[in-house]
């Protein structure tokens, strides 16, 4: 597998994660719990990584048509 792929698993799984922390914080909501404050805090990682895997994967195309020709 070469980089490119790695890259582009890690954001599908990071996408999953970030979505069922998210999930488990309104689940936690709805049943009528209040969560500890770093509980909220908890979706910033995985976001800040999806942001930044984000980015490669979008500047990708890009940075690959200008090197081939």
């Amino acid at each position: 597998m070469n980089w490119n792929k790695w890259i582009r698993q890690i954001h599908r799984w990071l996408s999953i994660v970030f979505t069922v922390v998210v999930l488990a914080i309104f689940g936690a909501l709805g049943l009528g719990k209040q969560p500890a404050e770093w509980v909220y805090f908890l979706p910033l990682f995985p976001l800040a990584l999806l942001f930044f895997s984000g980015l490669y994967l979008f500047a990708l195309p890009y940075v690959a048509k200008s090197s081939n020709g």
